[in-house]
């Protein structure tokens, strides 16, 4: 530790908190300090750069909001080891990130105060879990009269399961055998990548832009021969870029005429769709064989329902029902009844919508902020923003030392960027900014501009 120090010194790099932790996490992330190697003291480390005690104290605050150091009291300071071992890998790239912050935008998740009240459904719920049979139909009639009239295309059959990620893990079981390939997003969600992976699947990367996928794209993709593609039509984690309806008809057609198209089953994973403002797309509207749509209602009505359906052609939905019947069996119905009345019940309706309508102007808020900086961010829907940064090690930690979270953008890719000249991106969860938008941009804007080591004009005028 002692040889990186009089080098960070020795190269006159910037001695400012946001500096020192940037230079102290790159020798974490590339595995110079490993899980619990002791850190040398504030003072010692202060004396050694010049600086300030408490300047350095700012630093090391900053990497354990990261996630990246941990205190151990008079013990002193350690490497963090990972202790969300459970999670897969990409998901681990993000759980790191969860130590205090004053302000936490890295986590995806939408605003609880935004979320419609529970109170009155579960009022109206019977006390008693009963349920007549075990083979009773997995879906209670009246929500799937209410979910059919919402389904943006006709489909044969609807179910419900335990969320999106349930609804694509088992509907890539379903179809998937070992070493095939599966079109992804990229940027896209770390957890598909992680799944594709786990089921001994290959991952196929295609652009997208404001409008979804690429038609270009998409058709170099199934060259492979793909066997499913996964995508998201609203919302898209992590960019925010909603599918156009002239999109999705483009490539519907691709995947039509592409001599491997036939074969393609697409997996629709509409995640955000209530608090979306675009208009409900799929791709079921023109190749309804192939197609597995899901409508989650996490964002909308909360993460921990648990519950989201899931249409398609009967003969690709009736194998996901008949291996649920052999795990979880159904998702409960007393979950059921209380999505059905939270979807019928006008106050709730009028909650989402009122939803829908702040995280809109959320977005707008610190998009049009971040254009003062001369940030040009994409279009963006829901509740996350794609935010480009000069680099993406310094933005995060330069961000911490703010008190502000935000996710660092790899996870989010399928495979590592090559390309040494690759853009850089932050994503930022601007749907739980309520208010100080243009504080929260410049901060931002601090983080995301390249500036001289030591120079923290931005910074400054943040803080």
């Amino acid at each position: 530790m002692d040889d990186e120090l009089e080098s960070l010194a020795g190269l006159g790099a910037g001695t400012s908190p946001g500096d020192i932790a940037d230079w102290l996490a790159r020798l974490i992330n590339d595995g110079e300090l490993a899980p619990g190697d002791r850190l040398p003291t504030v003072r010692a480390v202060a004396n050694r750069l010049g600086v300030s005690p408490a300047t350095v104290s700012q630093a090391w605050q900053a990497l354990s909001r990261a996630g990246l150091i941990v205190s151990r009291g008079r013990a002193g300071s350690f490497v963090r080891a990972p202790d969300a071992a459970w999670l897969p890998p990409r998901t681990q790239g993000l759980a790191g990130y969860l130590g205090e912050a004053r302000l936490d935008l890295s986590r995806g998740t939408p605003d609880p105060l935004l979320l419609p009240d529970l109170s009155r459904a579960l009022a109206r719920v019977s006390a008693s879990a009963e349920t007549s049979s075990y083979h009773d139909l997995p879906v209670i009639p009246e929500l799937e009269q209410v979910l059919r009239e919402a389904w943006p295309y006709e489909a044969e059959t609807i179910t419900v399961v335990d969320g999106a990620l349930d609804a694509v893990s088992r509907a890539l079981e379903s179809v998937l055998r070992f070493g095939d390939w599966v079109v992804v997003e990229s940027p896209g969600f770390p957890p598909f990548f992680d799944l594709v992976e786990t089921l001994g699947a290959r991952p196929i990367p295609v652009a997208l832009d404001e409008s979804g996928i690429t038609a270009t794209s998409l058709s170099a993709a199934l060259g492979s021969h793909p066997r499913a593609l996964i995508l998201q039509p609203r919302a898209q984690n992590p960019t925010g870029a909603s599918l156009t309806a002239g999109r999705a008809e483009e490539l519907a057609r691709v995947i039509r005429s592409h001599p491997h198209g036939r074969g393609l089953i697409v997996i629709e994973d509409d995640h955000s769709g209530q608090i979306s403002t675009a208009a409900d797309v799929s791709l079921g509207r023109w190749i309804p064989d192939q197609v597995v749509h899901v409508h989650s209602f996490s964002k909308s009505h909360g993460p921990d329902l648990r519950i989201a359906a899931l249409g398609g052609p009967t003969a690709l939905v009736d194998p996901i029902v008949a291996r649920r019947m052999l795990g979880p069996g159904w998702t409960s119905r007393m979950v059921q009844r209380i999505l059905h009345d939270l979807l019928t019940d006008g106050q709730s309706l009028d909650q989402v919508t009122e939803a829908r309508r702040q995280y809109f102007a959320r977005q707008r808020a610190v998009a049009a902020a971040l254009s003062g900086w001369g940030i040009e961010p994409a279009r963006s829907d829901g509740i996350n923003l794609w935010v480009p940064v000069h680099d993406e090690l310094s933005a995060v930690m330069q961000l911490a030392t703010s008190g502000i979270r935000v996710a660092p953008g790899s996870p989010f890719q399928a495979t590592q960027a090559t390309d040494a000249g690759a853009r850089q991106f932050v994503r930022v969860t601007v749907g739980l900014v309520r208010s100080d938008a243009a504080d929260v941009a410049a901060a931002l804007a601090a983080a995301a501009l390249p500036h001289p080591p030591g120079s923290h004009s931005l910074e400054q005028r943040w803080s």
